[in-house]
């Protein structure tokens, strides 16, 4: 009797599940998959990813598949969103579900990168780090008892142009650098020869950049590999992982410990770290605030010099522009003196300068991938769980003509003294919801800075050779999750004899503090 009970009971659950798989078949036929091209048995659309210019390359999809599609390598699921809606339905309004970062088994796991906010995954530990940064640095509020680092440091950008004017795109990095590491550890870099610690963290960049290239690490494809032994075929990803992740880690712990010395002894300079280290955190959140703080400038430095390195490029491209920024420089401004932060609510045709050249090159052309947690529908479409997502947004948002009409052509215009200004590119360009920078308002304030100082002093135009003729920079950009622009020609003079004279005096009227570089 007993054994009869147990077959029906068993009898009854293998009909249930029967009829569970088969309304799950029913559901998952009744929502297909985005479209997308047709892949090879096993591999999929492996041999079909883009090495370089991605954002042409998943462009065509729009004409062949529409505003999302699909593509498969090996076990992976990729969505690939080329409409500005689609984004903003899918990673704003849900963002609850399309927050996560996909697990990037080399740069993530095995490098250490998801231990910092670009990659780390959406959970409790991102929350307080984010949660922290943006605290620090995430309003117009909080960034304001910062201006004065901003600043003088701008100004010093000036003063060693005029030493080098070569050395632009150099000391725009350098800028950028020393901006951020002051306020993320009250670090004073060197400036008499390379900084250790900017080196490191330069490197560290580089090295990110290669990690997280598409394509570039078989492990990612096929994560299993990792358990293999040394010897078997493929896995030199390991030995560079190894070296990648030493760099990595040693960017993030050597200036925190640099930190905590100066706290001991109260000669810190305050900053994201002191500030946290001095509250009395436990072991966890110390992590969190290391990580933060190398956030704050590994993610900063890069992307701020790919931006200006852009602006650089437009003014050279379109001297048009800059006369026009310079006008109303020299009609708000003057010619006494440099403008600064408070004079940025008077200068509205340099405010849309900042906006075009963040939309017409998205230094990170395809963001940084979501991940999808959940299965989810999208007009009558799955996307099923632990997809990754990836949104197109140089050329089908920023180079959309039915967001921005022609384009192609570099016109701050559109966001200028218009009844129908466009589409704020501020909107896009650093992200979507809860993975949205939170760095944005010190970066464009960063920007802004530098390229009103450098207009009021100095003129951006096209390099000569030597028989006295205009080279025209070929407009070109690299690929990578940072894009900057390709090496290019160009020469830069001081406007004028009084223009020089302000910015020859810059350091004797802030005359640099010692650098820490010994201290590290």
């Amino acid at each position: 009797m007993l054994q009869d009970s147990h077959l029906i009971v068993l009898g009854l659950s293998g009909g249930l599940a029967v009829v569970v798989l088969r309304l799950i078949a029913q559901k998952i036929r009744n929502h297909s998959l985005p479209p997308g091209p047709d892949g090879l048995p096993i591999v999929g659309n492996m041999f079909d990813m883009p090495k370089d210019y991605e954002w042409e390359h998943w462009a065509k999809h729009r004409e062949l598949y529409g505003p999302i599609s699909t593509v498969n390598v090996l076990s992976t699921r990729v969505i690939i969103i080329n409409d500005l809606q689609t984004a903003i339905d899918l990673l704003e309004t849900r963002s609850s579900i399309y927050s996560n970062r996909p697990t990037f088994p080399f740069a993530g796991e095995i490098v250490g990168w998801n231990r910092q906010m670009i990659l780390s995954q959406y959970d409790d530990r991102f929350r307080l780090m984010r949660k922290y940064v943006k605290a620090y640095i995430g309003t117009k509020s909080a960034i304001a008892p910062h201006r004065s680092v901003q600043e003088i440091e701008t100004k010093y950008f000036l003063a060693r142009v005029l030493e080098d004017p070569s050395s632009v795109i150099e000391n725009i990095r350098r800028s950028a650098g020393s901006i951020f590491l002051k306020l993320s550890h009250g670090y004073a870099i060197d400036t008499s020869r390379p900084d250790k610690l900017v080196e490191l963290v330069e490197n560290a960049s580089k090295e990110f950049h290669t990690a997280t290239l598409p394509g570039e690490w078989l492990i990612d494809s096929i994560p299993w590999m990792r358990y293999l032994p040394e010897w078997w075929p493929g896995q030199h990803f390991k030995k560079v992982g190894r070296v990648f992740r030493n760099h990595n880690f040693e960017q993030a712990v050597r200036p925190v410990e640099f930190v905590k010395r100066q706290v001991e002894k109260g000669i810190e300079v305050p900053s994201f770290t002191s500030t946290m280290l001095r509250q009395g955190l436990n072991d966890y959140e110390e992590d969190v605030v290391q990580w933060g703080a190398n956030s704050l400038y590994g993610g900063g430095t890069d992307t701020t010099t790919a931006a200006l390195t852009t602006f650089v490029l437009m003014m050279v491209l379109n001297p048009e522009v800059q006369k026009k920024a310079q006008e109303e420089l020299d009609t708000v401004i003057g010619h006494g003196r440099l403008p600064n932060l408070d004079d940025r609510p008077r200068l509205p045709y340099m405010e849309a300068l900042l906006n075009e050249v963040h939309r017409y090159h998205p230094i990170g052309p395809m963001g940084i991938p979501h991940c999808v947690t959940q299965d989810d529908y999208y007009n009558d479409m799955l996307i099923p769980k632990d997809s990754i997502v990836l949104v197109n947004l140089w050329w089908l948002i920023a180079h959309d003509p039915k967001i921005y009409p022609d384009p192609h052509r570099f016109d701050p215009g559109r966001f200028y003294n218009t009844e129908k200004p466009q589409l704020d590119p501020q909107s896009f360009v650093f992200g979507f919801g809860r993975r949205a920078c939170p760095g944005k308002e010190l970066a464009n304030a960063n920007m802004f800075l530098l390229m009103s100082m450098m207009l009021s002093v100095f003129d951006i135009s096209k390099a000569r050779d030597a028989d006295g003729v205009e080279i025209t920079p070929k407009l070109e950009f690299g690929s990578g999750t940072v894009s900057h622009p390709k090496p290019f020609p160009f020469n830069v003079k001081p406007r004028s004899e009084d223009a020089e004279e302000l910015v020859k005096n810059i350091f004797e009227d802030y005359p640099p503090p010692p650098t820490n570089a010994e201290d590290l």
